[in-house]
């Protein structure tokens, strides 16, 4: 400690007492069995205006050599206090250029505003991770990634190795492994991530899951990691993308290394490979399970900023045999198997757990990827992976239902876990109704005309495509139970086959050809069928479901019954690009007058609130329902409470230790033999009567039960940012299209509305917190919880970029700000304040009139004036200006590359263009 004079020290808490109530202390110099602490006790007279500043530091961790320089050190506070804030301003500076490197720093008119993107971007960082050094590339620490990834590949390209650079391009690199002749070391070339800053993170259940941001190792070496569930890694990169578009390609080798053949994601994501869940016999939170939420739109997002940067460059991935197959030893069932217990659909294979572990230990990272006949890795194309993923989605789609969600794991929300195996998912549809589109444009501009594809995939492809084809005439209607159950066993049958196939035995290496035509068929199909399947889910109030329930009936039927509207469904179906503007409209009118919207926040909730019942209400059997048992008679009258009991009061209950309805089959199951005739007879009566009690099939999880966290009541801010950004695409597909004035003008009202309820103006005794910073969730009667790790971060940066009018379309940056306000520029004259390229700190002068960001770290000046324009200053050269609000594709692609080329640009814009 430091800046007290002679204060009195202790080094235990066993003293506070005493000084609560006023009394002296006793210095202390040692302390034995007592809990250690660390005080300091003065006492400080201050005038008016006075000030009186000290610091008290943990230093620990220290060896006697260390320990011996921090007591000399501490003969001299005055100097070790002028260290520590010396070390605290090199601190602070790092955090601007670690921050200011993803386009953190913003000066506008509205400094809230300015202080909340920094904190977003931020955390986005401390999530995802930020790039070491734009686009440089160490060697030493590509060459150790090598070795970790395969330590085969690293000696097989040991001289080419050699031959680098001690520091290269991202540029170099691809082109590099463009030459190559070797698959594998292309593979691990395109995906090479060189980001640092990245905490470990994910479900806290994780026994991984410590809070760490590492920078430095212990000799003091620079550490560039990654690691989290691939949920959150993949969504932050989506924000950071901006920022480093010359890394997007690689973060889509890196999303789709991390696929299986039958189209899921392992649980965690890591530098050095990936994870899974297994089962940990002394952890009752031990699971697994495919997290199946948000895969395709996340994906989605990386690939549509791909093309909009790189146009073509997917076409011509296509046929590139560049990607790999994760092997997970999980076994999902036979589809008649999910069909019985949809609940427990998924076998850990030990022993191939075993194996991929020891191949793992043998190799590197790549002894987890999946292997053909020979024990090689196995390569495929583009397509197959895009393939691989939707096929596994449209396998469990339910016709008006929306996408089964039967992998143990739930979607997005895992607050409504307990919808596996029951639910279906409207969200994932409406996302894949998205995703289908942009393939579809995809497909149409492909060469060449057939694309080799594994044959057992082929198959697959071809099951699904027959199944919707024979089944296609039931879109001029409505499907009966019957009908439903045809299709869905159809597609199911299909994707079963093709797993149990390469379970039982890898891929046979042998190709086939699938038709550009049959892909433009196929996708064509499957849009017929998702919009009937979303015309389908439109509610009378004109709010549109999530979730579905799913219920299997004894004649080979399905039915489907609806859940209470949420939040979820009009986010996704907003962004599914399904609704022309004036539907969008009209779910935003319905949203505002929903049960969803909560007037003290200006925001809106996850589900609708709802008064549960009390403990003394529940598990109550009708009496009608006993009189009708002569099963339950019986056993009351024997005085056999394993099944009922009737209390004091006359009303009777189920045996009070029933977790659901297998517990009740059970006992039914086990008693004496006496009993059989009538269970036998009574059995499925009892078990309807036990569901119509208890309504298992509709429980949600803690979304329906709890009240903190995303519990009843709650807002969940990640989700609210959600419906911001789909809001925003809304209002600027309808200012392009040029819809009616009014109609654009009701949908700007709604996203202006939505930002505000997001808090950055909230006073803090509104907001519950410091509304600069984001926070996950705001339960009902209480303020903001939990700060700064949470996906809203992502959507806000997407969110704040938009309405700043930055877009990227054919590789050509675009600045239109239809979306501004006036009150975001500045009223006076001002200095933005920056850091550039090489980490320098710069200023930009901003006259009245003017708002100021970077993007890809260049300097953007906004500037009111009647004739627009833009200025573009050049490093090595003079400035240009143009009448167009568009860069050329060359100067584009310099900003992108964070060549330097560029020094910043001026974008004038008359005042009337803003809101």
């Amino acid at each position: 400690s430091a800046g007290l004079e002679k204060p009195t020290y202790l080094l235990s808490s066993r003293q506070l007492p005493f000084f609560r109530k006023g009394k002296d202390t006793d210095q202390e110099v040692d302390v034995r069995g007592e809990k250690g602490a660390y005080f300091v006790r003065t006492q400080v007279t201050l005038s008016a205006g006075q000030e009186q500043s000290w610091m008290i530091v943990a230093d620990v961790n220290k060896d006697h050599a260390a320990l011996a320089r921090l007591q000399q050190g501490l003969a001299t506070r005055a100097t070790l206090a002028n260290q520590v804030q010396a070390d605290i301003d090199r601190g602070t500076q790092r955090l601007l250029q670690l921050t200011g490197s993803a386009d953190g720093l913003q000066h506008s008119g509205d400094p809230l505003q300015d202080a909340r993107h920094f904190s977003n971007t931020l955390f986005n960082i401390m999530r995802g991770g930020i790039f070491d050094d734009h686009y440089q590339i160490e060697r030493d620490d590509f060459t150790n990634y090598l070795a970790k990834a395969n330590r085969d590949v690293s000696r097989e390209v040991v001289l080419l190795l050699r031959e680098l650079p001690h520091r290269f391009t991202l540029h170099y690199l691809q082109r590099l492994a463009a030459k190559s002749d070797h698959p594998d070391f292309q593979r691990l070339a395109l995906e090479y991530l060189p980001l640092k800053f990245s905490r470990r993170h994910g479900d806290p259940s994780r026994p991984w899951n410590k809070f760490s941001i590492n920078t430095r190792a212990e000799d003091g070496s620079k550490i560039l990691d990654y690691e989290g569930n691939w949920r959150d890694i993949f969504q932050n990169w989506e924000a950071l993308a901006l920022s480093y578009p010359g890394f997007i390609e690689s973060m889509i080798h890196k999303f789709l290394n991390a696929t299986t053949f039958d189209g899921y994601n392992p649980y965690r994501v890591t530098k050095d490979g990936f994870d899974w869940e297994t089962i940990e016999p002394d952890d009752p939170w031990s699971y697994i399970g495919y997290w199946g939420d948000h895969q395709i739109i996340y994906l989605l997002k990386l690939l549509e900023l791909l093309e909009k940067h790189r146009p073509g460059s997917l076409a011509d991935l296509l046929h590139q045999e560049l990607f790999v197959y994760a092997n997970v030893p999980y076994r999902i069932k036979a589809f008649s198997d999910i069909l019985e217990n949809p609940k427990d659909t998924i076998d850990f294979d030990q022993e191939s757990d075993q194996r991929i572990r020891a191949k793992r230990e043998e190799i590197g990272a790549d002894g987890a990827l999946l292997t053909d006949q020979s024990g090689a890795i196995y390569h495929v194309n583009l397509l197959e992976k895009i393939l691989a993923t939707l096929l596994a989605k449209l396998s469990n789609f339910v016709p008006e239902g929306g996408i089964w969600m039967n992998t143990q794991r739930p979607e997005w929300n895992d607050a409504n876990n307990a919808l596996v195996g029951n639910g279906v998912s409207m969200v994932t549809l409406y996302y894949l109704r998205r995703f289908l589109t942009f393939w579809q444009k995809q497909i149409e501009s492909a060469t060449p005309e057939t694309i080799a594809i594994s044959g057992e995939l082929h198959d697959f492809f071809s099951g699904l495509a027959g199944t919707l084809t024979e089944h296609r005439d039931l879109l001029k209607g409505t499907f009966s139970d019957r009908d439903r159950y045809l299709v869905l066993a159809g597609l199911g049958e299909a994707a079963s086959r093709y797993r149990l196939q390469i379970y039982d035995q890898p891929f046979s290496g042998q190709k086939a050809a699938i038709h550009t035509e049959d892909l433009k068929t196929f996708v064509g199909q499957c849009l017929a069928y998702v919009d009937h399947t979303i015309a389908a889910n439109q509610r009378p109030d004109h709010l549109y479901h999530a979730y579905n329930l799913l219920t299997v009936g004894d004649g080979n039927e399905v039915s489907i019954s609806h859940l209470d509207e949420m939040l979820e469904g009009q986010v996704a179906v907003l962004s599914a690009g399904y609704l022309p503007a004036g539907e969008a409209l009209a779910v935003l009118d319905a949203l505002k007058s929903s049960r969803l919207f909560r007037e003290d926040q200006f925001s809106y909730i996850l589900y609708p609130d709802k008064d549960l019942p009390r403990f003394v209400d529940k598990n109550t059997i009708p009496a009608e329902g006993v009189r009708k048992s002569k099963l339950l008679q019986k056993l009351l009258e024997m005085g056999n409470t394993a099944i009922i009991s009737q209390d004091i009061q006359g009303v009777y209950h189920f045996n009070g230790a029933f977790r659901n309805a297998v517990d009740l089959r059970k006992s039914l199951e086990a008693l004496p033999a006496e009993y059989a005739s009538l269970v036998k007879t009574e059995k499925a009566q009892l078990l309807k009567v036990f569901e119509n009690i208890f309504n298992h099939k509709a429980f949600t999880g803690r979304s329906g039960t709890f009240f903190g966290y995303e519990g009843l009541g709650s807002i969940y801010w990640h989700m609210v940012s959600k419906l911001v950004l789909a809001t925003q695409e809304c209002c600027l597909q309808a200012i392009q299209d040029q819809e009616p004035g009014e109609v654009v003008g009701r949908l700007l009202e709604h996203y202006y509305e939505l930002s505000e309820g997001i808090g950055i103006h909230k006073s803090p005794a509104l907001y519950g917190a410091f509304p600069t910073d984001p926070y996950s969730h705001t339960p009902a009667g209480k303020g903001a919880q939990q700060p700064g790790m949470t996906g809203q971060v992502k959507e806000d940066i997407l969110s704040r970029f938009g309405e700043l009018g930055v877009a990227v379309d054919q590789g050509k940056l675009t600045f239109h700000p239809t979306l501004l306000r006036k009150e975001s520029f500045t009223t006076e004259h001002d200095t933005f304040h920056y850091v550039d390229i090489s980490g320098a700190n710069r200023e930009l002068d901003m006259p009245a009139g003017s708002l100021c960001f970077t993007y890809c770290q260049v300097p953007i000046r906004y500037q009111m004036d009647k004739a627009e324009r833009l200025v573009i200053e050049h490093t090595q050269s003079d400035s240009r200006e143009q009448t167009s609000m568009q860069l050329d594709a060359a100067l584009s692609q310099a900003i992108f590359s964070r060549t330097g080329e560029v020094q910043s640009i001026t974008v004038f814009i008359a005042p009337e263009r803003l809101r």
